[in-house]
Parts: C-alpha cells; structure tokens; sequence
C-alpha cells in the first residue's frame, strides 16, 4: 500500500511539473501564451468566432469594461465606454482609446480576460485588437475596436445562469520586439550659484 502511495506521489508531481512547464512557457511567448488560452480557458480567456452563430435572444446581460497598463509602457488606456446592457447573441462593438505619453514612438501588445472565468466559454470575440502590436509616436492616440457578443447558452446553465454583469479587461504591455523605445532618463539635477542642488523650484533673488 505504501508503494502505490508513493507512486501515486511521484505521478502526481510528474504532471504537475509538466503542467507547470507548459504555462511558463506560454507566458514566455505572446503566440503560444494566445494558443494556450484559447485551448485550455485560462484566466477567463474568450471563445473566437469568425460570425455569429446563435439565435439572438430577448434576454440582457450587461458588460463592463476595464482598462490597465503595465508600468513599462508610457502609455494611458481606457475603455470608450464604462458598461453597456446587449442581447445575448447579438453582436456589438466596443472601443479602447489608447494614447502614447511618452517622448518616442513605442509599440505595446495586449492580453485580456473576462471575470467571472466560468463566463468566458459563453462570450465570444469576433474581432479584437488583442495580442496584436500596435505602434503609437509620441503624442498619437488610436481606438481600437472589439467585437463580440454572449451566447444565450449562459442562461441555461446553472453554473452560470445568476450571472448579471460579464467585465472584459485588456492589459497594454510594452512589446517585447521594441527595440526603439528609450527609457526616460530623469533631468540633470541643476546648482545655484551657491552649489545648492535646485529641485524644481526657482531661487530667490
């Protein structure tokens, strides 16, 4: 009994192993990162559909929107709207408005979720800007456009038939494949006659 207990024991930490080799590899790459969300599920990761294929349905769920940037990428990130209320099954559009703060032109790329995770099988993305580079110059600002809608399926099943509100979040990163963006280096720090370093403020006369 104590062998097959610790067989048991080894199998389990094989496939753990293999399980946790395979996600760090798909967070290493934004292709097979794409490739392992839409495979497994992860985090809350949308169906993709090149049409709808559903009847629409009189039922409403509303959706939100989130919008993050990570700390590496000079850039502000919003949705062009907070929520919207949609027909199950009918496709709608949505915008992000994205706007390059910094002093040279960057490239960023996205990822996304839905929360809760167990709605993401029931929306679905027909057209989207995620995991795609987009290239903005100094100053630019872009929207970018998703379309999508939610199967009526989500009322049916009683995993998620008390849902009520469905949030899709996009997350801007700076590309890996940017080699033109410069870190910005702080301003020389500036002296008075006296050698006193001036912070920002002028000195009096």
């Amino acid at each position: 009994m104590a062998k097959a207990t610790s067989k048991n024991g080894k199998t389990a930490i094989i496939l753990f192993s293999i399980a946790g080799g395979m996600v760090g590899l798909a967070f290493a790459s934004v292709p097979l990162y794409k490739l392992f969300c839409q495979v497994t599920g992860y985090g809350g990761t949308t169906q993709v559909a090149e049409g709808v294929a559903v009847k629409p349905s009189r039922k409403t769920i509303a959706i939100r929107f989130d919008a993050n940037v990570n700390p590496n990428l000079a850039w502000s990130f919003k949705p062009g709207q907070r929520e919207i209320t949609v027909n199950a099954g009918v496709p709608t559009k949505a915008v992000y408005l994205a706007r390059n703060l910094g002093p040279t032109a960057t490239t960023g790329t996205s990822a996304f979720n839905v929360t809760p995770y167990k709605a993401a099988q029931y929306f679905s993305k027909i057209d989207c800007f995620c995991f795609t580079e987009q290239r903005l110059t100094a100053g630019e600002e872009a929207s970018m456009g998703v379309q999508f809608y939610v199967d009526p399926e989500i009322f049916d099943d009683p995993n998620t038939r008390e849902i009520k509100t469905i949030t899709l979040s996009y997350t801007f990163f700076r590309s890996p494949e940017d080699k033109t963006a410069k870190q910005v280096k702080a301003p020389a720090p500036v002296t008075g006659p006296s050698g006193k370093i001036i912070t920002g403020k002028k000195l009096k006369s």
